[in-house]
């Protein structure tokens, strides 16, 4: 597994245990830095930091192109990569968008549900297609 796939897993851990306890990712991120029990790789603290800069527009383009679902509910899992996802595609200048995506496709396939790859590939390929002109 590449240091960057493990950061990636690290961040979506810190997006979703924030949101199951209501905290702040930012804050979630900084309390683990400093329990020691923080992310080795600085890659995991730039998807976090960077989905709660962008995390509007994000949340914007995720209603829009995720038809049929609203994000609240979505799995928890699902939105936390889609997040990933679309940080990755949109502002993430040295992560080619194929790379981006299967990515994503990868952590749902191992963490969530059947349909998930299936639903995040549809989603962020469109993002991603779209892209120019979003």
């Amino acid at each position: 597994m590449s240091a960057r796939t493990k950061a990636r897993k690290r961040a979506l851990d810190v997006l979703f245990a924030s949101e199951l306890r209501n905290e702040s990712p930012v804050e979630a991120l900084e309390r683990a830095i400093a329990d020691g029990e923080g992310p080795t790789n600085a890659y995991t603290a730039t998807l976090v930091r960077g989905v709660v800069q962008h995390q509007e527009r994000i949340d914007e383009l995720l209603s829009t192109y995720s038809q049929g679902w609203t994000l609240t509910r979505m799995p928890a899992v699902d939105r936390n990569v889609l997040r990933l996802g679309v940080f990755e595609v949109l502002y993430a200048d040295d992560v080619p968008d194929a790379v981006a995506v299967t990515e994503a496709m990868a952590l749902v396939s191992e963490l969530s549900t059947d349909e998930s790859p299936a639903f995040v590939n549809g989603v962020l390929g469109n993002i991603a297609r779209d892209k120019a002109t979003l």
